[in-house]
């Protein structure tokens, strides 16, 4: 069984800054990319930023020079910093990871998600 646990969220004015975290725990073996959606109301879900156990990031056109996804592999923890927050960033944001577990079974997780709301 995994577990991702999301924290950081939170309000902030337009321009602000917040930095969300992300640790997975329990029955991994590896981890091979780990991914940050978010979900604005009325709206589909969608990709947000991603980092590979190697460093490679990307990032969706929206967030790019603005958000910045990092890890630290030694804890399971991946981050999301966003800077010139927007109205518009307003979101739940979930973590979600492929991992392999312990029984080398290849799966995704889903994190329970962290409210960021920007206010005008």
């Amino acid at each position: 069984q995994v577990q991702l646990v999301e924290s950081g969220g939170g309000l902030v004015q337009a321009g602000g800054s917040l930095r969300l975290s992300c640790a997975a725990s329990g029955s991994i073996f590896s981890i091979n990319t780990m991914y940050w959606y978010r979900q604005a109301p009325g709206k589909q879900r969608e990709l947000v930023a991603s980092i590979t156990s190697s460093g490679n990031t990307d990032y969706a056109d929206p967030v790019k020079g603005r958000f910045t996804i990092s890890s630290d592999n030694a804890k399971n923890t991946v981050y999301l910093q966003m800077s010139s927050l927007k109205p518009e960033d307003t979101a739940v944001y979930y973590c979600n990871a492929a991992i392999v577990t312990r029984s080398r079974l290849s799966l995704r997780y889903w994190g329970q998600g962290t409210q960021v709301t920007v206010s005008s």
